[in-house]
């Protein structure tokens, strides 16, 4: 199972409907992130995704975006094949 990073922050409902999909589909560890307690790594975040806003969801290498892309990558199908490349 690939490996999966997760930047987010205490008080998400995102970032909890993200974790659930994610467990769902047989992840069992998921690095979180918080950016609510380490400025650095917001900074670190926006750099690396151009984005402000959390979840922002990384499986392996691939940023897959945040809770609704989890959403339209499950829906479409890619999400398994993505946890599992690894």
């Amino acid at each position: 199972m690939a490996a999966v990073k997760m930047y987010t922050t205490a008080v998400c409902p995102y970032c909890s409907r993200a974790k659930q999909l994610l467990k769902s589909k047989g992840v069992t560890q998921i690095e979180e992130i918080r950016i609510d307690t380490d400025p650095a790594a917001r900074e670190q975040m926006m750099s690396s995704t151009g984005r402000r806003t959390v979840p922002q969801i990384f499986i392996g290498a691939t940023h897959v975006g945040g809770c609704d892309d989890l959403m339209a990558l499950d829906a479409r199908g890619g999400l398994l094949p993505l946890l599992q490349a690894a």
